[in-house]
């Protein structure tokens, strides 16, 4: 039997989503690091590169996590939150509070991290595969 995650658990998590959804949505607002910038010295032009590119790098990462949230939050509303995606067994209490948008449990986030998945949401994984 699968143990989902109370009712007062879930309002707690849904608060904690909300948040880091809205703290996304605005970094990703902002995104003055990626404006290109052109300088006559080489070097300042090698840095503006150097800058920009790790700009966009942390807005990837930011929208990466941001769509995560988003589909948390769309398991809370259906009922599946908590629930791991790969095996349907329940996600620790201790992992969610670590992760709250996480969507697999520990043992099957690890096997997608071993076989090459790092990074990348194991639901998006399987909706691509489907």
């Amino acid at each position: 039997m699968v143990t989902r995650t109370d009712s007062v658990g879930e309002r707690e998590f849904q608060r904690i989503l909300e948040r880091k959804e809205s703290e996304l949505d605005r970094a990703l607002r902002h995104r003055d690091g990626i404006v290109i910038e052109k300088s006559a010295d080489p070097m300042d032009e090698i840095q503006y590169a150097t800058e920009r590119d790790q700009a966009i790098r942390g807005v990837d990462r930011d929208s990466s996590l941001l769509r995560q949230v988003k589909a948390a939050l769309r398991r809370i509303r259906d009922g599946s939150f908590g629930t791991c995606i790969g095996c349907e067994t329940a996600i620790s209490q201790k992992r969610l509070a670590a992760v709250p948008w996480a969507s697999s449990c520990i043992q099957c986030q690890e096997a997608a991290d071993r076989a090459g998945l790092e990074g990348e949401d194991v639901s998006e994984t399987l909706t691509k595969a489907a």
